[in-house]
């Protein structure tokens, strides 16, 4: 599976973005798909996650009510919508995929065996 994630920028916080991130090299994705946030010096921290049959998601802690993860099948890609943006949202955002994940490993990142190139997203205060 080869994943592309697009559509970080610089925005203002309390502004939106959105990001994309399209899968190929298969028909269907299934198992988990997730972005993951990384800062320089960090530790990759998660952010969201779907379950690509059903559509049950999870949220890290600091992005719930605020971010929403979704997938289009038929496209085989992932989006994370992001509203309400703090400075600390500021990040390499990664998409990844775990075509044998299931449901309780949908927030791990040691489950996830294909990883995006990661999109910057700047949020100015």
């Amino acid at each position: 599976v080869q994943l592309q994630a697009s559509g970080g920028g610089l925005v203002q916080a309390g502004g939106s973005l959105s990001l994309s991130c399209a899968a190929s090299g298969r028909s269907t994705v299934g198992g988990n798909m997730g972005w993951f946030r990384q800062t320089p010096g960090e530790e990759r921290e998660f952010v969201a996650a779907i379950r690509w049959s059903g559509g049950s998601t999870v949220y890290g802690d600091s992005v719930k009510g605020r971010f929403t993860i979704s997938r289009d099948n038929a496209k085989t890609t992932l989006y994370l919508q992001m509203n309400s943006l703090k400075p600390e949202d500021t990040a390499v955002y990664y998409c990844a995929a775990a075509p044998r994940g299931i449901y309780w490993t949908l927030g791990v990142h040691s489950s996830y065996d294909y990883w995006g190139q990661g999109t910057l997203v700047t949020v100015s205060s």
